[in-house]
């Protein structure tokens, strides 16, 4: 007897996050094991007041709107950030409208966060005799998933990082005053995306001409040893970078979130004046914020394919009777660039972060080595065929989240 599938994404959303959605939901078409393909909208939380739609609905027989689905960034299901305890009411209240929609399986696309909540269901589940499979597909623009050799979302963030650094770099290098121009990405333990940012360089660029991870203490003193030698420095920084005494610079005060991370801002915006106090010369500080994850008309080939196929895999492993696991791949070989998909335990990865190998920094503390720039270039390669509609990118309509409530009836 088939059962219905429920999928549903969290956390921060990435310019490729509905290519995973997309997968999922094509191959899950295509199965006789499988009746109905519901969403969750605003993942759990959205679960937990009934608010789904039917995803069959929407997209079976479309095949032009999964393709827009495909290259739509943001979360056609959109999010949530909701922490789930160890309260068994909870537990029983989530099986009970699992139930009532006969799910037989259960996704949910996201980072750390999400996949501790895999975690948790698929045990809740699993001690409770409960049949219903209960698998993880990753997604994070911060790359610092363990288990997989790089995050859906990451590849496209990457890209845009790189694009932006270029794009300044040409810009600035037309003036003959000196100036620093300091560029924010986002990052908070995990540097992977601020040293993506090398990938800028040509032959006719050196910028960025310094990157601070986290992983390393920020340092002033390199700065006005570049404008020794160049008109224009270009600072790559991640907002999680710390002091020595391994405190965040831009933290406000004792704020953190419900997952207990502190809460960070400004932190271009601090190094700009400490870098006017320190050196006086012209200083801008560039923070692309939600555009680093949100440019799907720039995403990264690589990374939209990659995510498709997490999705099917993540399906797969679903109807193979696998529960507790999250959709994965591993390199290969960097040239031919090929990977192998498969699937790990989720505990793996539920809360646990992939920080940079201090092998990967240079000496000083304040660059990417040549193992980094292998390991990121194949990861923003092609460009996606975006449909477009009056010039701008047709990206599917996400107007059904603007709706509170959208309840189906029994």
């Amino acid at each position: 007897m088939s059962k219905n599938m429920i999928i549903g994404q969290s956390g921060g959303p990435t310019a490729v996050i509905n290519s995973s959605l997309a997968g999922a939901i094509e191959y899950a078409f295509s199965s006789n094991k499988i009746d109905t393909v519901y969403g969750m909208i605003n993942g759990i939380q959205g679960l937990l007041e009934n608010n789904i739609i039917d995803l069959k609905e929407r997209f079976y027989g479309k095949p032009y709107d999964i393709n827009r689905l495909r290259l739509t960034p943001a979360m056609f299901l959109g999010s949530c950030r909701y922490k789930l305890g160890d309260d068994e009411k909870i537990f029983a209240e989530i099986i009970d409208v699992l139930k009532k929609y006969n799910i037989g399986y259960f996704l949910y696309i996201g980072g750390n966060d999400s996949m501790d909540t895999v975690d948790k269901l698929s045990k809740y589940t699993a001690s409770h005799n409960i049949d219903i499979k209960i698998v993880g597909v990753p997604k994070t623009i911060d790359n610092d998933l363990v288990g997989i050799d790089h995050s859906p979302g990451f590849g496209s963030a990457a890209k845009y990082i790189a694009l932006a650094v270029k794009n300044v770099a040409y810009d600035t290098s037309i003036y003959s005053i000196k100036s620093v121009h300091i560029i924010e990405a986002m990052g908070r333990n995990a540097g992977w995306l601020t040293a993506a940012s090398a990938l800028a360089r040509d032959g006719d660029s050196v910028a960025p001409h310094l990157i601070y991870l986290p992983e390393i203490p920020f340092s002033v003193e390199d700065v006005k040893g570049k404008l020794n030698d160049f008109n224009s420095v270009i600072v790559v920084v991640s907002e999680g970078i710390k002091d020595e005494n391994g405190n965040y610079i831009s933290a406000r005060g004792d704020n953190v979130d419900k997952f207990g991370h502190v809460m960070l801002s400004g932190t271009g915006a601090y190094l700009k004046s400490v870098v006017e106090e320190k050196i006086g010369c012209k200083v801008r500080a560039l923070e692309p914020s939600v555009l680093q994850r949100s440019a799907g008309h720039t995403a990264s080939m690589t990374d939209i394919t990659e995510a498709y196929n997490l999705g099917v895999v993540a399906v797969k492993a679903a109807l193979d009777g696998k529960t507790g696991v999250f959709s994965t791949l591993r390199r290969i070989s960097d040239l031919p660039y090929t990977v192998d998909y498969y699937t790990e335990q989720v505990s793996v990865v539920a809360n646990n972060e992939k920080l940079v190998p201090r092998s990967w920094i240079n000496e000083q503390g304040n660059d990417v080595t040549q193992k980094m720039i292998e390991y990121l270039s194949p990861l923003v390669k092609g460009v996606p065929q975006v449909p477009y509609r009056n010039g701008l990118p047709d990206y599917i309509g996400l107007s059904h989240l603007d709706i509170k409530k959208q309840k189906y009836k029994d």
